[in-house]
């Protein structure tokens, strides 16, 4: 089983969750971080780290949110590694909590 990292995380990108993983699993992107599901141990540790609650367990998916899962399996292979807290986006706090932003995802 693996953690995803989902929709409330694009345009914000808050990287709490990065310093407590054991593993190194998450990787950034412009506008959002993501788990590498083949890397991911299943701790737990992450998820409860996110300040927007945007990190689910795999059969804990909110719906609509299906898709993440291949997602962040998709990008974990061509973004690079993050392994310790960085600033949040500037205009994050404009962004939290706001539905739907798949639309704003930036490879």
């Amino acid at each position: 089983m693996t953690f995803l990292v989902g929709d409330n995380c694009i345009k914000c990108k808050l990287t709490d969750c990065v310093e407590v993983c054991p593993v190194d699993c998450f990787y950034e992107g412009p506008n959002m971080l993501v788990i590498h599901p083949d890397e991911c141990i299943d701790c737990a540790l992450c998820e409860p780290e996110c300040p927007i609650e945007a990190i689910f367990s795999e059969d804990e998916i909110p719906e609509g949110q299906e898709g993440f899962l291949e997602l962040n399996a998709e990008l974990a292979e061509i973004w690079p590694n993050i392994t310790e807290k960085q600033d949040a986006l500037p205009d994050e706090t404009e962004w939290r909590n706001k539905p739907n932003k798949i639309e704003l995802l930036e490879r």
